[in-house]
């Protein structure tokens, strides 16, 4: 079908692509299938083979003891418990505060900890001390399920000793101003840490975990994944040589405990159970069945988030119609004294800038987690009219990206986009959209 004559909407298409890619990657449904496949798979064991409890050990493990941490934990925990139910003796989330929502029914006995995202406080802390209790007190012979998302670098946190709150928030403060890509960001986080890196699988060991997790990084390396908390790492993995940190970073790095051997995640079985991928395939399917050609861009987005807005929208304005799908995780740049909005709504504010004499072209930048930078809106979608309508409320659009302010010209522009927490987090969904008109 000639996407020309299929396009009636844009905006609701470009939005109806993006729920889709939430669905398709929600952490419950994700968590359930896959603990669904694992009891399936006990019981198979159980009336297949002689030795019984040889091949649950080998196929299939039945935890009584679950944690998620990040910005999906809620939703993922309750996948665990949609499938395991009654045989779940304690729980625990740790996520972003207003993000736990109703997902947790109030008689199951999980416990809540939120805290702080996407800079570090005392809040993090806390959350890591409780996490480190509550795997302390598994006992030895119990199989462990642990649920991880994006947000938990962030989320949960255990220093050297010596060091406290003041000394997170200065780490986060110069990792942010610096605008390192998120790689290398949780290379540092990870070198500073007692728990990241892999030191949290030490401290689980000797017990059989199931380690499941959504991924929101480049290559969908679980070692990165919120700081590849239950991974075995290599030295080069926590490498910041190249960085050229300040003294005072260096120092609290060398006085983080030893990176752990391989060994000690011997007992963690760690699985992706959501990626961006997947989240590129939903939105691509729903434009498909509306007619319209798609182009899926397999490299991840990384990058200054002006230069990568700009460029997308140059791309668009002189495309042939068609659907531009990407994923990926830009860098912003911040001032002194930052406005609201984050790098979705950078993005598509710069997009914008160069579209604006193409009448059908549009934009959509959003976070899969439903949260954009430190405020409440998960991105903006944006097309040819949106610079006029922002100017026409007075506002100046390359000022408001200078001081990452993008989210007060996208509200006066009336194209932010809010969904509230997802679920999800398998980066940030961008879609560069064409069409005749």
């Amino acid at each position: 079908m000639d996407s020309a004559n299929a396009v009636r909407d844009p905006r609701r298409l470009l939005l109806d692509g993006y729920r889709a890619a939430l669905d398709a990657t929600g952490g419950r449904a994700c968590v359930r299938r896959r603990l669904a496949e694992e009891h399936v798979l006990a019981e198979y064991a159980l009336a297949e083979y002689a030795l019984a409890e040889y091949a649950l050990a080998e196929y299939a493990l039945a935890p009584r003891f679950v944690f998620a941490v990040g910005k999906a934990a809620a939703a993922m925990m309750a996948g665990a418990f949609d499938v395991l139910g009654a045989g779940i003796e304690r729980a625990l989330v740790v996520t972003k505060h207003g993000h736990a929502g109703g997902l947790l029914d109030p008689g199951w006995p999980v416990e809540v900890v939120e805290s702080s995202h996407p800079v570090p406080d005392e809040s993090c802390l806390a959350a890591g001390r409780v996490l480190a209790d509550f795997v302390d007190a598994i006992p030895a012979g119990a199989d462990v399920l642990a649920l991880v998302s994006g947000g938990a670098s962030a989320l949960v946190e255990i220093l050297p000793e010596g060091f406290d709150a003041g000394d997170l928030a200065r780490v986060n403060e110069y990792l942010l101003a610096e605008g390192l890509p998120i790689g290398a960001m949780n290379r540092v986080r990870k070198r500073i840490s007692r728990i990241k890196g892999g030191r949290l699988a030490r401290r689980i060991a000797p017990r059989r975990t199931l380690h499941l997790a959504i991924s929101d990084v480049p290559g969908d390396d679980p070692k990165v994944i919120g700081s590849g908390l239950l991974v075995p790492h290599a030295g080069e993995d926590f490498g910041i040589g190249d960085l050229d940190l300040p003294p005072w970073l260096a120092e609290m790095g060398r006085q983080a405990p030893l990176l752990p051997g391989e060994e000690a995640a011997g007992h963690v079985r760690t699985e992706i159970v959501a990626r961006p991928a997947d989240a590129r395939a939903a939105a691509a399917a729903v434009y498909r069945a509306a007619g319209v050609d798609v182009v899926e861009h397999p490299d991840l987005l990384e990058g200054d988030t002006i230069e990568t807005g700009r460029r997308i929208g140059r791309a668009i304005a002189e495309a042939k119609p068609a659907a531009h799908i990407r994923a990926g995780e830009t860098t912003v740049v911040l001032p002194p004294n930052p406005g609201r909005g984050g790098r979705c709504q950078s993005l598509a504010l710069a997009a914008a800038l160069e579209i604006r004499e193409s009448a059908g072209a549009w934009v959509l930048a959003a976070g899969t987690d439903g949260t954009d930078g430190p405020g409440e809106d998960a991105g903006a979608l944006v097309d040819a009219g949106t610079i006029a309508r922002g100017a026409a409320a007075g506002l100046d659009p390359d000022r408001c990206l200078r001081g990452a302010d993008a989210g007060a010209f996208l509200e006066a522009s009336g194209d932010l986009v809010r969904t509230g927490p997802t679920g999800t987090n398998v980066l940030d969904l961008i879609v560069a959209l064409k069409v005749e008109r």
